[in-house]
C-alpha cells in the first residue's frame, strides 16, 4: 500500500527558507513521477512543483526560482527545498504521487513576521 509522509513544516519569517520531506512506501520514488502541491485558506489547491521518474522538473511561475524539488533514492524521500519564502507562501503543502488519489497528509507552512 502506498504511504505518504510529509514532514518539514512550520513557522517563519519572510525571507526564510525550509525544507520539506516526504518519505514513502510502497512505491519506488525514483521510478515514480510525484508532485508537490499546495493550499491556502480559501483558495484551491494548487501544484507547484513536479519530477518526472527520468527527473525533470517544473515549476509553477508562482515558485519558479525560489524552490527546488529533488529526490534521494537511497531513502525514497522527496523534498521540496523553499528559499526567500513570502507570506503568500503560507499553506498546507502536500505531496502525491503524480495522477493518482494519493496524496499525504500534509504539513502547514506559515510565512510571517
Amino acid at each position: 500500500q502506498v504511504q505518504l509522509v510529509e514532514s518539514g513544516g512550520g513557522l517563519v519569517q519572510p525571507g526564510e527558507s525550509l525544507r520539506l520531506s516526504c518519505a514513502a512506501s510502497g512505491i519506488v520514488l525514483r521510478l515514480a513521477a510525484m508532485d508537490w502541491y499546495r493550499q491556502a485558506p480559501g483558495k484551491q489547491r494548487e501544484r507547484v512543483a513536479h519530477i518526472s521518474s527520468g527527473g525533470s522538473t517544473n515549476y509553477a511561475d508562482s515558485v519558479k526560482g525560489r524552490f527546488t524539488i529533488s529526490r534521494d533514492n537511497a531513502k525514497n524521500t522527496m523534498y521540496l527545498q523553499m528559499s526567500s519564502l513570502k507570506p503568500e507562501d503560507t499553506a498546507v503543502y502536500y505531496c502525491r504521487l503524480s495522477a493518482t488519489d494519493f496524496w499525504g497528509q500534509g504539513t502547514q507552512v506559515t510565512v510571517s513576521s
